[in-house]
């Protein structure tokens, strides 16, 4: 058993000793099962939920809001939640009620968190190794001084000016890692967007604030192939990531990016080229792929074509065309994963799942990462209330294994060998 947890106005995160934690699946509040929780890993953090009070079950096993410190009952409590590292993808929601209907919730990934033995524990499982994203290699006191250094050496880069702001004011790790010269590294360089997703981070289409600013101006070819050379010659076990948080769909600019993948592969044959994309531009995949890329991430909220339209809200595309540019990706040799936006209650659904193993089945697939959505989980659930019944996020991995095993589970981009 898991007590709630809650926070209090003094700010502290504490247990409440006659309440049982509960956890949500969809719009279902449910007893959280001892596969679908793990002490709080080392990287995650706590976050208090505005507006909202945690719900739990009583020693009669009643359902109960919790609105008031049980040690203090005039003070109001609000719910908690743990925001995951990379490598951790979330089995429950939050077990609360938004107790002002004005409250919309920032764009952040959201995981049922609950007290074992003195010990926090938060509903997840580890889908990858953590090591490259744990925020303790960022943010370092050093990394300022890297960023002047990088500036200095390339004074009329507009892109390394972008990937500095994205550092040090939205602690992007991707970004840092350009001045780190390690691991996976994005380069922003796209304004526009084909799509207009509901939990998009760059534009936002709720009445909430993007955590991040889109991308405002077009880098040139010589721009993009500078920071991309830079890095792959440099890197420890470098990628260079087109298609980051803080632009549109880089696959516009597939012209463009095309020229500085044959321009960077003519000055380094190290690391991996990798696209991050919607791939629903044909033109820009095909000369992206082409132009020699080695690997490509499409983002997918569901393989159904409703529910892929109601989330993606493509522009001049369909889920046909993403099928397309995956298996001609495939056919040129990348490696080719789904980045599935993953909601406890909605992934896990039967019929997600069905429609999902096809997909796979179909179209040349590699692997999955399972991406956890940043959204308020109240407002999606406006927007897709029905559906199968869910199997829960282990037995989702489950199924996958089984009738799947050619495609790998993971969480993030790995080095093409």
């Amino acid at each position: 058993m898991f007590l709630t947890l809650f926070n209090n106005q003094k700010g502290e995160v504490l247990e409440h000793k006659g309440l049982t934690m509960l956890g949500r699946s969809g719009s279902e509040w449910v007893e959280p099962e001892p596969e679908e929780m793990i002490p709080l890993p080392r990287g995650a953090s706590l976050v208090t939920l505005p507006g909202h009070i945690p719900v739990g079950l009583d020693k009669s096993e009643r359902l109960t809001y919790c609105e008031t410190d049980p040690s203090h009952s005039s003070q109001r409590v609000f719910a908690v939640a743990a925001l995951l590292p990379q490598g951790f993808t979330r089995t429950l929601l939050p077990a609360c009620v938004n107790s002002s209907s004005m409250e919309i919730l920032p764009l952040l990934g959201y995981s049922a968190v609950g007290l074992k033995n003195d010990k926090i524990y938060v509903a997840a499982v580890q889908t990858d190794e953590h090591r490259k994203w744990h925020p303790t290699y960022y943010n370092t006191d050093g990394l300022p001084a890297r960023i002047n250094r990088m500036l200095k050496k390339h004074p009329r880069n507009r892109i390394y000016n972008q990937l500095a702001k994205c550092s040090l004011e939205y602690s992007c790790f991707t970004a840092q890692n350009i001045f780190y010269q390690r691991w996976e590294a994005g380069i922003p360089t796209t304004c526009t967007c084909n799509a207009d997703c509901l939990g998009c981070i760059s534009e936002s289409h709720l009445k909430v604030d993007s955590p991040q600013h889109r991308l405002n101006f077009v880098p040139t070819v010589e721009e993009i192939t500078e920071v991309g050379a830079e890095h792959l010659q440099n890197a420890r076990e470098g990628i260079i990531s087109f298609g980051q948080g803080c632009e549109g769909e880089p696959a516009l600019n597939g012209a463009n990016l095309a020229q500085a993948i044959i321009r960077i592969r003519q000055q380094t044959a190290k690391g991996t080229i990798n696209l991050n994309s919607n791939a629903g531009y044909w033109d820009g995949i095909k000369a992206m792929c082409d132009a020699g890329l080695n690997a490509m991430r499409v983002t997918i909220f569901s393989c159904d074509q409703e529910n892929y339209n109601n989330y993606h809200r493509p522009r001049n595309y369909a889920l046909e065309d993403v099928k397309k540019a995956i298996n001609y990706a495939g056919d040129k040799g990348l490696r080719v994963s789904l980045n599935l936006l993953t909601f406890p209650g909605f992934t896990d659904r039967e019929d997600e799942i069905e429609q999902l193993l096809d997909f796979v089945g179909k179209n040349q697939v590699h692997a999955i990462q399972f991406r956890n959505l940043n959204i308020d989980p109240d407002y999606l659930l406006e927007q897709f209330p029905g559906g199968g019944q869910p199997v829960g996020i282990n037995g989702m991995m489950h199924i996958l294994q089984e009738e799947a095993p050619q495609v790998k589970l993971t969480s993030y981009t790995h080095p093409v060998e």
